[in-house]
């Protein structure tokens, strides 16, 4: 095969994350976003040392267990790639991508591993507590959109009005959104969307987070600075005494407006103004102003009540993560005992750690997002926990400065995996057992080959699918030292 040429063949399978296995009569290309079962056309773009990735231009024929999706914007917007299989089948295509990855590092000890059948969703729409929309157009020059990136693109956004992954709450507050600024503009108010390449314009992203058991919702704005008058536009006729400046504080109050006249089924405490002036493309504050209410909801999971800002991590599939919780409670439940000290590390709000806390003697979180921290200690108070501990700092640097040691440690890092030297460190404790949850298979996969390579087995591994018709994977893993 050759970069430029066309190629038509049969999906085969669909290797983490989404990578299409295709069968041609040239040989075997890799097709992101091709389903398993799926004849396809694809393009060769890459060829070299004999393997060979190719752009998926058309579906030729279906797979046969392929279904018409329930959302209209599958296929344009990049969030969803199983949503035209039926539920379990995507689930044990995730648990074969699982095993395949796996596979070869746990032939490497000589225990056996225990893969237990893949746990689905308790919920497999509108499971999503999070949302971070961006603001920018579906074509060139198009009119104003508000929703996610189109699907292999870097600009063009889709305005997901009927997304299936989240209640309606959350459509309705992306309509009314996006129908406010539109209407601004159209009565010539310049609130343009950030434009990634010129790096100008106002409007850059919309959050929204809405806890699943007390239907609580938080809203945020996030712009740029660079607009701290939004003008109206000199081509627009207007009357005598209408030319004044519209002041981003009156656009603020307008949007406050709208949304606090909304009818949902949730409760609005909280709308916020991010401000993020960064060159990137992600969703940070360089500062947050509170329009109205507060700037935290509450959610509660296993019996436990948290308290939520807009940037803590915090599992995006409230019943998703109940299951995930007492899966890996499961796990070690026959571990624990009271006289322990148990880690913690990449403790994000201290949800696990707070699971354990009644069952040992303390337990000691490390998470490098300061709020994050703040937030668990918080939470800890609120479910009356005192053998907790919480450490703002990387996980590599806080290691040394901890003076008890554990004798249990649970890992929960993040896509990347655990860093090599905060792996060896981990290692080097030499704990009886280690808990790792892992949100991303293939980092999973690297670092289970060093703690087998230093002396620890699998001895139990489970797939629990925490997000529904994405690509998205969680692997539950426990490891026990050789004796």
């Amino acid at each position: 095969m050759k970069k430029g040429q066309m190629i038509e063949g049969i999906v085969e399978r669909m290797d983490f994350p989404n990578r299409g296995i295709v069968s041609c009569e040239e040989g075997i290309c890799t097709v992101k976003n091709a389903l398993p079962g799926q004849k396809i056309r694809a393009v060769i773009n890459k060829a070299r040392n004999g393997r060979y990735e190719g752009r998926l231009l058309e579906v030729l024929e279906p797979s046969s267990v392929e279904m018409e999706a329930p959302c209209p914007h599958f296929g344009s917007c990049g969030g969803c790639t199983y949503l035209s299989f039926p539920y379990e089948e995507s689930l044990a295509v995730k648990e074969g991508q699982v095993k395949r990855l796996l596979a070869p590092v746990l032939a490497q000890q000589q225990g056996e591993c225990r893969f237990e059948p893949a746990k689905a969703s308790p919920v497999i729409f509108g499971y999503r507590n999070k949302m971070e929309f961006t603001f920018g157009d579906e074509v060139k020059e198009g009119p104003l959109s508000l929703g996610m990136h189109r699907r292999g693109s870097f600009y063009d956004i889709v305005s997901v009005t009927d997304c299936q992954i989240v209640e309606e709450d959350y459509r309705r507050i992306l309509r009314c959104v996006r129908d406010y600024f539109t209407q601004l503009q159209g009565q010539g108010v310049d609130v343009s969307f950030y434009h990634r390449l010129r790096h100008t314009g106002y409007l850059r992203h919309l959050v929204v987070r809405r806890a699943s058991k007390t239907g609580e919702i938080l809203v945020a704005l996030v712009t740029t600075t660079q607009t701290p008058a939004v003008r109206l536009l000199p081509a627009q006729p207007v009357s005598e005494g209408q030319g004044r400046e519209a002041d981003e504080r009156e656009i603020l109050e307008g949007f406050q407006k709208k949304l606090l006249e909304l009818s949902l089924d949730g409760r609005i405490v909280g709308i916020l103004h991010i401000r993020n002036d960064s060159a990137a493309d992600v969703v940070r504050s360089d500062e947050t102003r509170i329009l109205y209410g507060q700037d935290f909801f509450y959610e509660e999971l296993l019996g436990l009540k948290f308290k939520i800002s807009v940037f803590s991590f915090f599992q995006t599939n409230s019943l998703g993560a109940e299951l995930l919780y007492r899966t890996a409670r499961e796990f070690i439940s026959d571990c624990l005992k009271p006289g322990q000290t148990v880690y913690d590390l990449y403790s994000g709000t201290g949800t696990i750690a707070q699971l354990m806390a009644p069952v040992v003697k303390k337990v000691i979180g490390v998470e490098i997002v300061e709020e994050a921290v703040e937030a668990a200690r918080t939470n800890t108070e609120l479910n009356d926990l005192h053998n907790c501990e919480f450490i703002a700092g990387d996980v590599l640097k806080v290691l040394d400065d901890i003076e008890e040691r554990p004798d249990m440690i649970v890992l929960d890092p993040p896509r990347d995996g655990v860093h090599p030297k905060a792996l060896s460190r981990i290692i080097n404790y030499g704990v009886e057992h280690i808990l790792y949850i892992s949100c991303k298979a293939s980092s999973l996969a690297r670092d289970l080959e060093v703690f087998l390579a230093r002396g620890y087995e699998a001895k139990r591994c489970v797939v629990i699918d925490q997000f529904p018709w994405t690509t998205g994977i969680e692997t539950v893993v426990l490891l026990s030292r050789k004796k």
